[in-house]
């Protein structure tokens, strides 16, 4: 089992990458949420650009997956859920929960610590939202958010399934809920008890303070509720709502040159977790 999910990896992730990426490119272009946005010739070069340089980064850098650390776990007896006799069901699921707190966790932390913002901001400066924007991340958060990662996995010692499930889950949830698409309101309402829909997290990517230091979760809306990191809605309204942060509003910064030094200008000591206008 271990080696078929080594072997089989990267084209699961593919699959389901191109697959989610196509529906939900479909999805913006039959009924768009938001409309006059920045035009995606501008954006999207870049934005798909810096998908394709940080894949090809992490993978000469970090050779080592999730996945197989999950497996040297699993051999090991290494971790906490190691430790306990689970059903498998039940090690999954508990796996996946604590992974997704994680992720909940250190994305409260790139918001709340200047010199990670730094790296974080470049995520928050499209001025625009939509699909690409769910991997739009400058390659330095990528490598540390690994890092990250296979500490917390070190730790937890989860199933090597629920490391790809999980993997799955996030990329899948991250382009669904940066989507530019529009959900019945009623329906939104319903799936955000339970994940985070594109409204629920376009707001997390308001021009306003307060507003972009809000709904931090990717895949399960609970923490948000939980910690009280929860708002429901902006403002100005989901048309009107202006994306991106104040320090970087041209379409020069779009570039893919501008992003990748984007952590380097501007200060960031004046940005704080919270902070009103």
């Amino acid at each position: 089992m271990g080696e078929l999910l080594l072997n089989n990896e990267v084209a699961i992730r593919l699959g389901f990458f191109s697959a989610i990426f196509a529906l939900m490119a479909g999805w913006e272009v039959l009924a768009p949420r938001r409309t006059g946005q920045v035009k995606r010739r501008l954006r999207w070069p870049s934005n798909l650009g810096i998908v394709v340089f940080n894949t090809l980064l992490l993978r000469f850098i970090m050779p080592a997956t999730a996945i197989a650390l999950a497996l040297a776990s699993e051999s090991a007896d290494w971790g906490l859920l190691q430790q306990f006799d689970l059903p498998l069901w039940l090690a999954c699921a508990l796996a996946i929960i604590c992974l997704d707190l994680a992720i909940y966790l250190q994305h409260i932390l790139f918001h709340a610590v200047p010199m990670l913002w730094r790296l974080h901001r470049m995520h928050h400066t499209d001025l625009a939202f939509d699909v690409t924007t769910g991997a739009r991340f400058h390659p330095l958060e990528i490598i540390l958010s690994m890092i990250i990662k296979l500490m917390v996995i070190a730790a937890l010692g989860p199933p090597a399934v629920a490391v790809l499930i999980f993997e799955v889950l996030l990329n899948t949830l991250a382009m669904f809920n940066h989507a530019n698409a529009r959900l019945p309101l009623g329906l939104d309402k319903v799936l955000r008890r339970a994940i985070v829909t594109p409204d629920m997290h376009r707001v997390h990517h308001s021009v306003i303070p307060h507003e972009a230091n809000s709904n931090f979760g990717f895949n399960l809306s609970l923490w948000d509720r939980a910690f009280g990191t929860y708002c429901a809605q902006p403002e100005k309204g989901h048309q009107e709502m202006d994306i991106g942060i104040s320090a970087f509003r041209t379409e020069r910064d779009l570039m893919l040159d501008k992003m990748l030094l984007q952590p380097f200008k501007n200060s960031a000591d004046n940005y704080s977790i919270n902070k009103s206008h």
